[in-house]
């Protein structure tokens, strides 16, 4: 049921054009977080483009189609324009981001209607339980559907996470797709600075999760990764993708660095990056 079945060079495409909405959107009011946005590009595109089944008539029920919740809400701008282009709403609507009375607010939001958005999100540490529970709610619907959510490693420093992780494992939810975005960076600094994961594969595995790994920001391996973890559902176990990703991908001067966490660029910095977002039809809003 998914409109889409892209190729990896139409992916790749579809990518720059999401990164172009990215710092046009967070350019325009000032605001914003480009960082985790850009580096998370690909997977929302791999997602939407490739591997999720789902409809653009979109129903909040969510039954009979794959659901996807965002646990880090800052990283709107990559999810809205994900969603506009996959066409739940009009891509004209993404120049109203950040706007006093428009449905696309900093961190996603229900009150305002938009089509693709099932809950509120922005109190980190909060998306793995409420992903774990729609996936209970599809075991009790006999809805073979899966449910997938997508969180930041600094996010993973929240204790709920870790008691989600638990409950998860000894329920069997074993419908349930997380990723963990691994950038190595947060609002403060590095995750080695201001609170040390350690092994998340090891942490995990522990919990009783089935763990894999892969670089979030090469098709090439992404798809593959994602298509085992489909693979390893209805096993008993949940399962988890650890995505190593950078921060700021596709932008030279803001790969890598905290600093473009929540930090919009300025009218020569926009530029610049729109130069680097190379597509072959752009399609600007």
């Amino acid at each position: 049921m998914n409109p889409h079945n892209k190729s990896i060079e139409e992916l790749k495409d579809i990518s720059s054009q999401v990164r172009r909405d990215i710092v046009r959107m967070v350019h325009a009011v000032n605001s914003g977080h480009p960082g985790g946005s850009l580096g998370c590009t690909d997977y929302f595109v791999s997602l939407y483009f490739k591997l999720m089944n789902y409809s653009t008539e979109f129903k909040m029920n969510g039954q009979g189609e794959d659901l996807f919740f965002l646990s880090n809400g800052h990283i709107s701008p990559v999810w809205y324009s994900t969603l506009a282009r996959a066409g739940f709403f009009d891509v004209a609507e993404l120049a109203t981001f950040r706007k006093l009375n428009s449905r696309l607010q900093g961190h996603p939001a229900t009150e305002e209607g938009l089509e693709g958005i099932r809950v509120a999100s922005g109190s980190l540490g909060q998306g793995l339980s409420v992903a774990v529970g729609a996936a209970q709610v599809k075991k009790l619907n006999k809805d073979n559907n899966l449910v997938y959510v997508l969180m930041g490693d600094g996010e993973v420093e929240e204790g709920q996470v870790w008691e989600a992780a638990m409950y998860a494992a000894h329920h069997k939810v074993d419908n349930i797709i997380a990723t963990i975005d691994l950038n190595g960076q947060q609002i403060d600094g590095s995750t080695d600075e201001v609170m040390s994961l350690g092994s998340l594969r090891n942490k995990f595995e522990a919990f009783g999760w089935n763990v894999l790994e892969a670089d979030g920001n090469n098709f090439e391996t992404l798809i593959p990764a994602l298509e085992q973890a489909k693979a390893q559902t209805g096993k008993g176990k949940p399962v988890l993708l650890l995505m190593h990703t950078e921060m700021g991908y596709g932008v030279d001067f803001m790969m890598g660095s905290h600093k473009w966490h929540g930090v919009a660029p300025n009218d020569e910095q926009l530029e610049i990056a729109l130069q680097q977002l190379a597509v072959k039809h752009a399609s600007d809003y």
